[in-house]
């Protein structure tokens, strides 16, 4: 995202997760594009809560203490943590990443966010306004088409299948009233494609309303969405599926 006031101009880069042990050329593609970041970075924010496991043998904290760029640690859903045990987890991270500064939010609850938000803006570098005042984003409209099927593709089916699939937008063609949007949904399994389908193609039907309802308050315009369903067996070691979808770093 992109925020512009008269001072100065924010570009957020969000990253994927780092895997720490790749099994596909997806997730290879996928760490090559977050140590990317680290050239390019301004300010660093790293973000973990409880859940996450870190050392100070993990290839990312490695990189972190290397850097030249500030560095913050944002610990989020404070709101899920007793306060002794946030402590020991500021501590943890302050000793792990010493060069770091170290900020407590709940993303959730809005809590500590504008404290976060402005000290970004006091660590800011002075260079060049790289976007127009009113662009939001640096990613096409595309990028945030297929995000939305992928949101719902998690609310729909939980743990059962998202991450064994990715999404593609094969057409997107804007008309006077209605904009058309084909997309596909790679699978590696031909099980996969039958519970995303579901029974009769009740499944499907349910993520094409719910993903076609937000297409439209996204899009401020009536949506037409076709969704079809494609096995490709390894598709995550498939270079040329990959960069199709946009794994190109």
């Amino acid at each position: 995202g992109i925020v512009t006031e008269d001072e100065y101009q924010i570009v957020f880069s969000d990253t994927p997760g780092f895997v720490h042990d790749p099994s596909y050329k997806m997730h290879e593609k996928m760490n090559r594009y977050v140590f990317t970041t680290f050239e390019d970075a301004d300010i660093m924010l790293f973000v973990v809560d409880q859940a996450d496991e870190y050392d100070d043998q993990h290839v990312l904290v490695q990189k972190l203490n290397e850097l030249e760029c500030p560095v913050l640690v944002v610990i989020n859903k404070i709101d899920l943590m007793e306060a002794q045990a946030l402590e020991s987890l500021i501590k943890f991270y302050s000793q792990l990443i010493p060069k770091a500064e170290t900020h407590t939010i709940s993303a959730i609850n809005q809590e500590n966010t504008g404290t976060l938000f402005n000290r970004i803006v006091e660590l800011l570098p002075p260079g060049p306004v790289y976007f127009p005042p009113d662009q939001l984003s640096d990613r096409p409209q595309r990028f945030f088409i297929s995000e939305i099927i992928r949101e719902n593709l998690f609310l729909l089916y939980r743990e059962e299948i998202p991450y064994s699939c990715e999404v593609a937008i094969e057409s997107f063609k804007e008309e006077e009233n209605i904009i058309r949007i084909e997309a596909l949904i790679f699978v590696s399994r031909k099980s996969q494609q039958s519970i995303i389908i579901g029974k009769g193609g009740s499944a499907i039907k349910q993520l094409g309303i719910e993903s076609r309802k937000k297409m439209e308050t996204f899009l401020e315009k009536k949506v037409f969405l076709q969704l079809h369903v494609k096995v490709r067996e390894d598709w995550r070691n498939n270079d040329h599926l990959l960069e199709r979808l946009g794994y190109n770093q």
